[in-house]
């Protein structure tokens, strides 16, 4: 069921507060930090000690937006108290003379498409004459505040969520930080730290270590295979017209993220291209890093991936399993402040940062022995298995906002009055 509700223009309801509007260059808010936000097009930039306005705002950028993107990112935010604007984003107030909820005007234009009243150029832009001339439905003023009040709530869960996602990753950075430097005993404990039990640790060229660990390279670690270590094929052994629409799978730095491999492929090659180059495949368990643009993200393939072949973005690394365990090694890529050091001092490139493998062959780890290894990664898995639940449950909440804007926003369904099962 659809209600006939009217439409209105952002022009007519809004009041458009872009006069005010003040730009500051970093020099300038470096000069002035604070606690007060610093909005842009896309959120936050960061916090000064003045500010322009002190009541609850809406803003929609007004280049460089998402407007491509609206499905799945928003285009508009809200902002309460204190703030500061910059001039990339337009900052609108609702007209409650008008007849319209404040709330209900940001949920029309958080994921709205407003693609027809963007300026193409060298950016994107949505010039303030396009601005007022967006429409949004204006239902009856009670049943503005009721769509408000649903999707406020769900919004309110989401940001619970993230908090929880957010604490839970910093246990977990902070709980893996201490078995990588401190261990963990037979029964399951972490060793005392080093001041309470100097016995128990040795110097190592990483720093203070315990006992019974090793101190190795990456080339230590590898597997003794013909290519433990492999980058994939470029210029002639893979042309751009050799990529077909389907077929097997070729990885780029768009599957790796901080130990989460995506599997969503957008590049594939065809069943007799990846037997020629089958020197570069991509095999269960190995760990594959970005060696280009942002160096130093990896993750660990998963065992679905039967075939696949390496990019020449990519690193794959197959390692010693008797050794070393791959999830572990992948942690301390990712995360390690001495991995983050190391990575700082090595990567080179005057456009984007790269690393060589023979660089990245040097790179030392801590291992401890392989009994103490499956006890950490006890830990790890308990603590991943729950960050992947709480992701799952926040991608529902994000789905059921998206399906409930449609119903609610469209009037599709008719809104339930307040208290109604």
């Amino acid at each position: 069921m659809r209600e006939n509700w009217p439409v209105a223009s952002i022009g007519s309801c809004c009041d458009i507060l872009d006069h005010l509007r003040v730009p500051l260059n970093s020099e300038e808010r470096l000069g002035i930090q604070g606690n007060v936000p610093y909005y842009g097009a896309n959120g936050l930039q960061g916090y000064i000690d003045k500010f322009i306005f002190d009541e609850p705002l809406i803003l929609i950028a007004e280049d460089g937006g998402y407007f491509d993107e609206y499905q799945t990112r928003p285009i508009a935010y809200r902002v309460y108290g204190k703030s500061w604007v910059n001039n990339h984003a337009h900052i609108l107030r609702a007209q409650t003379e008008a007849g319209v909820v404040q709330d209900f005007l940001f949920y029309c234009l958080e994921h709205k498409n407003i693609t027809p009243f963007i300026k193409g150029g060298t950016r994107a832009k949505l010039n303030q004459s396009e601005l007022r001339q967006v429409a949004i439905p204006k239902p009856p003023k009670p049943q503005q505040q009721r769509i408000a009040e649903i999707l406020t709530t769900v919004d309110e869960a989401i940001e619970q969520t993230e908090a929880l996602i957010a604490k839970t990753q910093q246990v977990k950075a902070g709980l893996m930080h201490d078995l990588f430097t401190r261990g963990v005993t037979p029964n399951g404990q972490l060793r005392p730290p080093r001041p309470e039990a100097p016995q128990l640790y040795k110097n190592s060229p990483l720093g203070w270590i315990p006992k019974e660990w090793e101190c190795l390279t990456i080339d230590e670690l590898l597997a003794r295979t013909a290519c433990p270590m492999r980058s994939g094929p470029f210029g002639s052994a893979l042309l751009k017209e050799e990529l077909i629409e389907d077929g097997l799978p070729l990885l780029g730095i768009d599957n790796v993220l901080a130990e989460r491999f995506v599997g969503e492929f957008r590049r594939f090659v065809a069943t007799q291209k990846f037997a020629e180059l089958n020197r570069y495949a991509v095999f269960p368990k190995d760990v594959i890093i970005t060696i280009m643009g942002t160096v130093g993200r990896c993750c660990v393939v998963p065992d679905e991936i039967a075939k696949a072949l390496s990019s020449k973005h990519l690193w794959t690394m197959t390692f010693d399993k008797i050794r070393v365990l791959p999830d572990l090694v992948c942690w301390q890529l990712n995360y390690a402040p001495w991995v983050k050091a190391w990575f700082a001092r090595h990567s080179q490139g005057a456009v984007m940062d790269a690393i060589q493998s023979s660089t990245l062959r040097t790179l030392k780890l801590p291992v401890p022995p392989m009994d103490e290894q499956m006890l950490l990664h006890e830990r790890y898995v308990a603590f991943s298995a729950r960050l992947s639940t709480e992701n799952e449950h926040l991608q529902e909440l994000m789905q059921l906002k998206l399906g409930l804007m449609h119903d609610l926003l469209t009037g599709r369904v008719r809104v339930p009055e307040k208290g109604a099962s």
